[in-house]
């Protein structure tokens, strides 16, 4: 990776700075995209100090303990980060929108210090009993694989810079990076596995998660001509619908899985409330319907780029 004549007279403390474009200008969109990337985190520690502030410690307000609202609000957030930084690519050729590519390592760098966040307040939660806390990691499976996904996504963000990428050259730097989905996916798990009953949010991840899996699917150079995702623009809009109807369907069937290994409630029965209209509308429908809103985006991009006028190339300045 070559540097640029601006970034090299930029010292190198300032070249990763979040707010600058690679050019070391300052960049609003990666400055906007740095501060959103902070509010999470501050909404659970608010929610934190005063519920702790309040008498009986915001007993009133809730069952839960407000520290494991936080621990919990924190690790889901891990979460969403994980899935919105693997989104990047997608919606960068489906939008037509490049500069989304700036902010994908800072949103998954981003991830990773929820995660880590999410430990240390398990930790505190345990009375800083660093034995205790390894020994439940050791003997509860969710917790090992939560710790799994944690070492894991510890050496994707340690190699998530400029000067990692060159020393370990783009091919290997990508080689490693695709761990990203494994991780993922043992990251949704022990979502599930945390979570015990209610495993709403877990399943409406898993249907995100199988939308960019198949669009990923869709990537591989293996499928020849059918490689939609290899596009410029992304798939054709009639593959978008399909994905929104594929991953909806396998995450509809996933929750049925769940709660019937689960809890042993008929699968049947789970299957069956995403065709009824007297419940909130259920996790598969609102996979559906963020496919189909992709799809039309992919069409309001394609209408853009059509009605914008032609760049008229200008000569280079003297």
């Amino acid at each position: 990776m070559t540097e640029t004549a601006s970034e090299a007279r930029m010292p190198a403390s300032r070249r990763g700075a979040p707010w600058l474009d690679r050019g070391g200008s300052f960049s609003p969109f990666k400055t906007l995209v740095f501060v959103l990337l902070f509010l999470p985190g501050l909404d659970a520690a608010y929610g934190l100090a005063t519920s702790v502030s309040m008498p009986g410690g915001g007993a009133l307000l809730s069952q839960a303990r407000p520290l494991t609202i936080a621990l919990h609000e924190v690790g889901d957030w891990a979460i969403r980060l994980l899935l919105i930084a693997l989104a990047i690519t997608p919606m960068m050729r489906i939008l037509r929108r490049p500069r989304l590519l700036q902010v994908r390592r800072m949103i998954g760098v981003a991830a990773f210090v929820y995660v880590a966040a999410h430990l240390i307040l398990y930790i505190v939660d345990q009375k800083f009993d660093l034995l205790h806390v390894a020994s439940e990691i050791a003997l509860r499976f969710y917790l090992t694989i939560g710790f799994v996904a944690l070492l894991g996504l510890a050496v994707l963000a340690a190699t998530s810079t400029d000067g990692m990428i060159e020393r370990l050259g783009a091919a290997r730097w990508q080689a490693l990076h695709r761990w990203v989905y494994p991780l993922t996916a043992i990251g949704i798990f022990h979502y599930y596995l945390q979570s015990k009953i209610n495993v709403t949010q877990p399943v409406l991840m898993t249907g995100f998660f199988y939308w960019l899996m198949l669009y990923r699917l869709l990537g591989m150079k293996r499928l020849g001509r059918f490689a939609v995702a290899r596009r410029p623009a992304g798939p054709p809009v009639a593959w978008l619908i399909g994905l929104a109807v594929a991953s909806g369907l396998a995450m509809a069937f996933t929750e049925a899985l769940w709660y019937a290994l689960a809890t042993g409630v008929d699968p049947v029965r789970v299957l069956s409330a995403n065709l009824s209209t007297a419940v909130a509308p259920r996790p598969a429908w609102v996979v559906f319907a963020a496919g189909l809103a992709v799809a039309v985006a992919s069409v309001v991009a394609g209408l853009q780029k059509k009605a914008a006028p032609p760049r008229v190339a200008t000569g280079r300045r003297a």
